[in-house]
């Protein structure tokens, strides 16, 4: 679905089923929007990391790799702006709870590195829907 306003598009880009191997088909959607706006490589680096780690979060913890729930991948484009929107079918989760890896308590912890590199690596993240709903916002330059 595609609705456009005069500085707005909204692209409902993909829904796939929570398997691994569907990662690869939203790293062909970044390839294609990054080259339609001439995204530069650091950008594009930031963008496809972050993304990359939400759907695989959304798969893995969201949908508990349940191949009977989707992830669905969106964006929208406004000005100079993108934000990526993915959404699971899972419970959600208190994304305010999640430790700071970066602490040395948690250095040797394997879980919450992924919302901290999201965080990182995109200009802003916002949460919604107990979590099920990751915003992740880019600055085109």
């Amino acid at each position: 679905m595609k609705t456009e306003f005069a500085d707005i598009k909204t692209v409902d880009a993909l829904t796939i089923a929570s398997k691994i191997e569907n990662i690869s088909l939203v790293e062909k959607i970044i390839d294609e929007i990054s080259a339609t706006f001439k995204i530069s490589p650091d950008l594009y680096g930031n963008m496809l990391i972050a993304i990359i780690e939400a759907v695989n979060n959304a798969i893995l913890h969201g949908n508990k790799l349940d191949s009977q729930k989707n992830v669905h991948f969106s964006y929208l484009i406004k000005d100079n702006n993108i934000i990526f929107t993915i959404r699971d079918e899972g419970p959600g989760f208190d994304y305010n709870k999640v430790p700071d890896p970066t602490l040395p308590e948690n250095i040797e912890k394997p879980h919450g590195r992924g919302v901290f590199l999201m965080s990182k690596l995109s200009d802003n993240i916002t949460f919604e829907k107990n979590g099920t709903i990751v915003n992740l916002h880019f600055i085109l330059k």
